[in-house]
């Protein structure tokens, strides 16, 4: 019984000396003001630009972008790697331009989403009936 009193006699001190929140501060106890400063963005890295397509090349067209997709491993075998680009080109679909590149001109190491991929070539339909360049020559940036 003489426990309890006690603890709730500690209780009741412990409440009766928190104060109403309302007490008196000096300047000196007062917080300064704080400055927030904010950095630049970064200036974005200039365009990929595309390679030209050759004066005499029939159905010719460049596009560049981030690489948002890599298909590494093309199902009919034949070595080549496709590449889905966010494209101001919009070779493909709007804002989107694919590009088909053989293996003899696959970047090594070949790149990922978010780098950036710029090719030139002839346009054709994919195996899936949408447009894409079958790259002649193709520029890449790492991002990494």
């Amino acid at each position: 019984m003489h426990l309890r009193l006690i603890a709730v006699v500690a209780v009741a001190s412990v409440l009766a000396g928190c104060g109403s929140g309302e007490e008196a501060t000096t300047p000196s106890e007062t917080t300064p003001a704080t400055t927030t400063t904010v950095a630049p963005m970064p200036k974005p890295a200039p365009a990929l630009r595309p390679p030209p397509c050759p004066a005499a090349a029939a159905n010719c067209d460049r596009a560049s972008g981030q690489v948002t997709y890599v298909e590494r491993v093309d199902a009919d075998g034949d070595g080549d790697a496709h590449f889905v680009l966010i494209s101001d080109e919009s070779i493909t679909a709007p804002g989107i331009s694919v590009i088909d590149v053989r293996v003899d001109l696959r970047p090594d190491p070949l790149p990922r989403p978010g780098d950036f991929v710029a090719a030139s070539g002839p346009v054709y339909r994919g195996s899936y009936g949408q447009r894409q360049i079958q790259a002649d020559a193709v520029r890449v940036r790492y991002a990494r």
